[in-house]
């Protein structure tokens, strides 16, 4: 993949499941307008209101495999049982193609992975929430999951903040503005090196 000039630097979001990452991207969003938000794809079934090629590209199982075997991502893990998540290349050349700036939003081992493959062409900002109670509460009020599957994100939080560290910036989103703010001043100096 080309990764010369400004509009092929890139912006990872990563977070535990819950955190406000995608909120914080969607503000974003508005004040960057040379940003184009990646759609990842996964294997998972839509949740209501959720639309194809819009919030996921949704693939079966054996469709997302496929395209595993044939090298057309860019990052993928299986994050739960059977359900897995990832960055189509054709992606990223979608959005380079239009001179935009991709802004990832991932699972935390996918953006580790993303920050190693662009290297310094790459801002990675960890979305920390205030605590895991707080975590729990957000999950809890999105109502779109199972309690086993809230308990199951709960359980694979408590290993995804110990990345932290691995990220070049690291944001708690305690009060939703703050945040905003802070990515928006960090990504504004990145954009500016």
């Amino acid at each position: 993949m080309n990764t010369d000039g400004r509009n092929n630097k890139v912006i990872i979001f990563s977070a535990p499941s819950g955190s406000g990452k995608t909120t914080i991207i969607k503000r974003l969003l508005t004040y960057f307008p040379e940003f184009e938000f990646s759609i990842s794809a996964t294997s998972r079934q839509a949740r209501a209101g959720e639309v194809d090629g819009q919030d996921y590209y949704f693939l079966t199982k054996e469709l997302f495999d496929e395209k595993v075997k044939n090298d057309l991502f860019l990052e993928w893990e299986e994050v739960y049982a059977g359900t897995c998540y990832g960055t189509l290349k054709s992606e990223i050349e979608r959005i380079w193609g239009n001179g935009k700036i991709v802004v990832f939003d991932v699972d935390v081992l996918g953006g580790m992975r993303l920050k190693e493959y662009f290297g310094s062409k790459a801002l990675s900002i960890f979305v920390m929430p205030p605590s895991i109670e707080v975590l729990e509460q957000r999950l809890r009020i999105r109502n779109t999951e199972t309690e086993e599957a809230i308990q199951k994100r709960l359980s694979r939080s408590s290993l995804e903040l110990q990345h932290s560290t691995k990220f070049d910036l690291t944001v708690v989103n305690d009060v939703l503005e703050q945040a905003v703010d802070e990515a928006k001043i960090n990504i504004q100096l990145f954009l500016n090196q």
